[in-house]
């Protein structure tokens, strides 16, 4: 059972960022994903604590805002821009599509199209300032609780809008091929402790309850997209899940300094 599971965590590790499998736990990703998902929230955990350490050493060094560039590459490099290159494609997909077998085709393509440079652009210039603003004035281990949040709940708000609709394409890829098989409860209920006891911690640490008040800006975006990507497509793609992750992570930095601001 230990060693089961220790395979589903370095798949998802393996899987979800650049990091490589020991040896002794490596085995056939695709007959294990559908459950190492639920090790996802974790492996942001992971993300967002390499994120934290750069941007604390970079700050030391240079300041806060070539601190937030250097987090930025830092996770960028350790993830492969995975989940970028899914949100690049959503917005090149339904910027120039109008039909689901469109929209599809268009994602389906290795290139990289206007509205997806566009879309990217912003979105990193918008995480870039939020991550600026949500870290002036906080200590280390609040600068560590809203990197590990920000990477933990972002991911399992994709896992949520994959269990709640149908994959979307006919030909499978190896990420639809998993999410496909609908998230079990169990592994949802897992994923939803990863996700929640960084939040729990930074509350506990801060003492400011309000905090939790995150949690709807990211309901509310999760389940926006999910209907989106729905009404358009008749549910989701990996692609799709990537652009959950980016949309989401962005909003729980505005949202924290939003909260912290006038909450």
């Amino acid at each position: 059972m230990i060693n089961r599971e220790l395979k589903l965590f370095f798949t998802a590790l393996s899987f979800y960022t650049r990091l490589p499998a020991p040896a002794a736990m490596r085995d056939e990703p695709i007959g294990l994903l559908a459950d190492a998902i639920k090790y996802l929230p974790l492996i942001g955990w992971i993300t967002g604590f390499v994120a934290a350490a750069v941007y604390l050493l970079a700050n030391f060094l240079f300041g806060n805002a070539l601190a937030v560039l250097f987090s930025m590459l830092a996770g960028l490099l350790l993830t492969g821009a995975f989940h970028e290159d899914g949100f690049a494609d959503v917005c090149d997909g339904f910027g120039g599509g109008w039909t689901k077998d469109k929209i599809l085709e268009i994602m389906k393509d290795s290139r990289l199209g206007t509205y997806g440079v566009a879309g990217l652009i912003l979105l990193l210039g918008i995480r870039f300032i939020a991550i600026i603003q949500v870290t002036s004035d906080v200590n280390a281990i609040v600068i560590l609780g809203i990197f590990v949040i920000a990477h933990s709940l972002s991911r399992f708000s994709a896992m949520i809008v994959a269990s709640n609709h149908s994959y979307a394409r006919s030909s499978e890829s190896k990420a639809g091929v998993a999410v496909a098989e609908k998230s079990k409860a169990a592994n949802l209920i897992v994923a939803a402790i990863y996700t929640l006891l960084p939040l729990a911690g930074l509350i506990f640490y801060t003492g400011e309850s309000t905090i939790a008040f995150i949690l709807i800006p990211v309901v509310l975006t999760s389940y926006y997209l999910g209907y989106y990507f729905k009404k358009w497509i008749g549910g989701y793609t990996g692609d799709c899940l990537g652009a959950v992750q980016q949309i989401t992570e962005v909003v729980i930095y505005l949202s924290l300094f939003l909260v912290w601001k006038f909450i």
